[in-house]
């Protein structure tokens, strides 16, 4: 809680966002990211498959410097306006995951969860963009059910790491 704080407000997005998500992220990379060594020159802002999620919006957001899962509101109440650097957890059809909370002017707030950091490791905006299809299809695809007496089976939230691990074949921790 910050103290006396003026509270954010928990503005809705009535159409789909990416357009307004593009803008924001354009001036962040013109501007505060420039030249930022961590960038990928191979890749550019891209808000990718963006849709209606528990009437919310959902999507993923590809920049140079970081590949982010991404929820705004849409007004279906889930979607709370916290802090920059607080967190929100979200249930998936695949686990729970911790979404950051941060806002941007013209964008307003809005939540990320990191997938990439730096990005690196892309050689391009097709892998990029495949990367973030697959994650965002992996996200919303219900984790497998162990056997009950499955020793390895856990209530615990999935991690980010053990997302990308099951996502991204022969990836290691």
């Amino acid at each position: 809680m910050r103290d006396n704080a003026e509270a954010l407000p928990d503005e809705g997005h009535h159409r789909n966002p990416r357009s307004r998500v593009e803008a924001a992220f354009r001036r962040i990379a013109g501007t505060r990211m420039a030249d930022v060594p961590l960038c990928n020159p191979a890749l550019v802002v891209e808000a990718v498959g963006f849709r209606r999620w528990q009437d919310e919006w959902l999507g993923v957001l590809i920049t140079p410097w970081a590949l982010n899962l991404m929820l705004l509101p849409g007004g279906g109440g889930g979607f709370r306006a916290i802090w920059p650097g607080d967190s929100q957890w979200w249930q998936f059809p695949s686990g729970a995951y911790e979404f950051l909370g941060n806002r941007e002017p013209g964008l307003g707030p809005y939540q990320v969860c990191s997938l990439f950091s730096p990005v690196l490791e892309f050689a391009d905006q097709e892998a990029a963009r495949a990367t973030a299809l697959a994650a965002l299809a992996a996200l919303l695809e219900p984790a497998p059910v162990s056997a009950p007496d499955d020793a390895s089976s856990s209530q615990a939230p999935l991690t980010r790491r053990g997302f990308l691990r099951n996502l991204l074949p022969g990836a290691r921790e």
